[in-house]
């Protein structure tokens, strides 16, 4: 029986702790591990990370047993740095540089992870083009776990403009297809001091036939 990341086992569920390994509580990593541990997904099920830059989160699937997992980036640098930060078990993720627009998978994943790339698409043509890619990766059925910046989060990241969402705003940006089970705003500290707020929500996408409803 293959193994599930939930509640209902809790030996795996002990293992799967958002808050263990995580030096420096960084609030945002903490809070994509409580949402994707709520997604109760099969430790062999196929998830991938848009980010790229979030070794921590990667490494704790890594500890929970996930044993396929794919980290897209278009920067080579930070795809060098993720396996650098892996050390032996870089053979164990699957790296692909390339950016997300316009991204077309080989395959379908049951998790999509994305820390930091969506409210930095200021372009209703970009927005667009991730969407698709996402739709055109996501199984049926299948999760999206994504932070944004918040409604009263920072205005611009590294002096570039960015977007700012809320739970009723960034469902309408995602679509029909993708239902809102969970949200909450937390608030972080970068390196400069600055304390930033950021939503984190859980989507499940819809399958044919198939009624969601908010938890």
């Amino acid at each position: 029986m293959p193994m599930v990341i939930g509640n209902r086992d809790r030996n795996v569920a002990y293992r799967f702790n958002p808050h263990a390994n995580v030096h420096g509580r960084d609030t945002r990593v903490v809070k994509s591990l409580e949402l994707i541990r709520a997604c109760g997904l099969h430790a062999d099920a196929p998830v991938i990370d848009v980010s790229g830059g979030t070794p921590l989160l990667i490494e704790s699937l890594l500890d929970a047993g996930f044993s396929d997992l794919t980290v897209i980036n278009g920067s080579p640098a930070v795809l060098e740095a993720l396996s650098g930060r892996l050390g032996d078990r870089a053979n164990r993720v699957k790296l692909i540089e390339r950016d997300v627009i316009g991204f077309h998978p080989h395959r379908r994943y049951a998790l999509w992870h994305d820390r930091e790339v969506f409210h930095l698409l200021t372009h209703a043509e970009e927005r667009q083009q991730y969407v698709e890619s996402l739709e055109e990766a996501l199984q049926p059925g299948g999760h999206l776990v994504i932070t944004t910046f918040g409604p009263d989060g920072p205005q611009e990241y590294g002096g570039l403009p960015v977007r700012r969402y809320s739970a009723r705003t960034l469902p309408e940006e995602l679509g029909s297809q993708f239902e809102l089970a969970e949200h909450s705003l937390s608030m972080h500290q970068v390196p400069s001091g600055e304390v930033q707020q950021y939503l984190h929500c859980r989507f499940q996408r819809h399958a044919p036939g198939q009624t969601l409803s908010p938890e």
